[in-house]
């Protein structure tokens, strides 16, 4: 610090304890009504099984109820902790009423039935999120993180447009359970353009390499829409291929392409994340990987396995960025540890890994009965068992502890979160019994084997620093992870919304 005083002015700071206005307040209270509601309304449906509809328009099944209860829970936490963040905000009631809508949208998805309703709540979801990333209208880079959202959104909605469009066509089916009632009649090229209209739309709405950029390049909404966007909005993918799981199990080489480019997705966005160096950056590439392992678990059929993942991923990725405030206090240069360790230390840890990693698929295939067996549920637990590890070793590597106990403490968090996992999978796959194909394990071939084989090698590899040594890689990386350039703050005025 120069120790000179700024001239640059910046505006009073808002007054937090005035009164807040009526919009959010109330919207928030309704908030935390519908939870309670939606919660009121899962414990219906694990008591009495009982599905309400009406025909040809909504369907409330236990997806739909699970849904509800995840959505208005994240809305509640977004809702309440956004009545102090926004407090002497311009935008505070339009950025309420923004989330409150999206809201509703995202409740209506998960009931909608019809095709025509589906597309239409899909395209609104994906205009509000793209408002609400460019909720400041003073701020050109803001404006234009909006645009880059909202034209990768409108291309995904016109890609849903096509595949429900076709489906209709194909089967003269108007709903969605209609589709999958008429999925044993679907194959040939028109077949083909739907399923794979579908696959790219979930794989843009999750962020998935390469369509990552549009979630790199919306750092400048507010951060509780943020944590919005990748505990919730990113999620919509795994829900569209679970609602149309008969459409895309079809072929066995599409289901394969699809565990293909999630775990693309998945090692991609480990890399990118280990060139970034803000820490919502990080953030947003870690959800990019997460993204990747769910489209892989849909890939392998296991749709249940994918809404668990979402789910908990969700949790994670809203207390993650709520928080991230707090870790630019925890990372100041004077605290920061050097970043390289030895090279004993790396086999170290290494080795206490993938021990910790094959314990934890015993563990994993022992509560769940996957992994038993030579087929798709070997490949699940190996990816369930990679996931978990990264997230438990994460979250061990955020505490101040010594190396030594650091890697000893890994196992410590890595077996309670595998326990939680099987738990709360078992669970979300006997609520979602009912569905068409929750379960719909494909055979494993020589493919999979490959796929499974290079994730584990560029994974370790990057575990152990082998990246680091490759400068072209280093760039490539770093460009890759870069947002729009018309997104990007540069200068201080540019954070003055007064």
């Amino acid at each position: 610090m120069s120790g000179r005083n700024s001239t640059t002015p910046v505006g009073s700071l808002p007054d937090t304890t005035e009164e807040l206005p009526l919009v959010p307040a109330v919207l928030t209270w309704l908030v935390w009504s519908m939870l309670a509601a939606s919660i009121a309304v899962l414990a219906v449906r694990v008591r009495t099984g009982v599905t309400w509809e009406v025909p040809g328009v909504i369907a409330i099944d236990g997806l739909t109820v699970l849904m509800w209860v995840v959505v208005t829970f994240f809305s509640g936490i977004v809702h309440s902790y956004s009545r102090r963040y926004m407090a002497g905000s311009r935008v505070k009631t339009t950025f309420f009423a923004t989330v409150f809508g999206f809201t509703v949208v995202v409740m209506g998805l998960v009931a909608a039935d019809h095709l025509a309703l589906f597309g239409l709540l899909w395209l609104s979801m994906g205009l509000l999120m793209a408002k609400l990333i460019g909720i400041i209208s003073g701020w050109d880079q803001a404006q234009a993180a909006a645009t880059v959202a909202r034209t990768y959104f409108l291309g995904s909605s016109a890609l849903l447009g096509v595949a429900l469009a076709t489906l209709w066509w194909t089967t003269g089916a108007t709903t969605v359970s209609g589709v999958a009632g008429a999925a044993d009649t679907l194959g040939g090229p028109v077949w083909l353009v739907a399923a794979g209209a579908l696959v790219l739309a979930a794989m843009i709405q999750s962020a998935l390499i390469p369509f990552h950029g549009w979630l790199l390049s919306s750092m400048t909404a507010p951060t509780p829409a943020s944590a919005l966007m990748h505990a919730g909005f990113v999620n919509a993918g795994g829900i569209l291929l679970t609602r149309f799981a008969p459409v895309i199990t079809v072929d066995a080489t599409l289901m394969l392409a699809v565990v293909a480019v999630g775990g693309a997705s998945a090692i991609g966005g480990k890399l990118l994340k280990s060139v970034q160096t803000d820490i919502k950056g990080k953030l947003g590439c870690s959800t990019v990987g997460q993204m990747g392992f769910m489209i892989m678990q849909a890939g392998l059929g296991f749709f249940g396995a994918a809404i668990t993942h979402l789910i908990l991923h969700g949790f994670y990725k809203a207390y993650q960025f709520l928080s991230a405030g707090g870790q630019v206090e925890h990372t100041a240069p004077s605290e920061q540890t050097p970043h390289t360790v030895g090279r004993l230390q790396s086999v170290v840890g290494l080795i206490v890994t993938l021990l910790t990693g094959l314990a934890g698929g015993a563990l994993f295939a022992m509560l769940t009965g996957k992994g038993l067996k030579i087929d798709a549920g070997l490949l699940l637990t190996f990816f369930v068992v990679f996931t978990t590890l990264h997230a438990a070793r994460d979250a061990v590597q955020h505490a101040s502890l010594s190396t030594a106990v650091r890697y000893g403490a890994v196992p410590l968090v890595f077996f309670p979160a595998i326990t939680v996992y099987a738990v709360v999978y078992e669970a979300i796959s006997g609520l979602l019994a009912e569905l068409p194909m929750v379960t719909a394990p494909t055979e494993l071939t020589l493919l999979h084997a490959a796929i499974a084989v290079a994730f584990a090698g560029i994974y370790i590899g990057i575990e152990t620093g082998v990246h680091e040594r490759s400068q072209r890689l280093y760039v490539a990386l770093l460009n890759a992870g870069q947002p729009a350039a018309d997104t990007v703050l540069t200068t201080t005025e540019d954070y003055n919304e007064y």
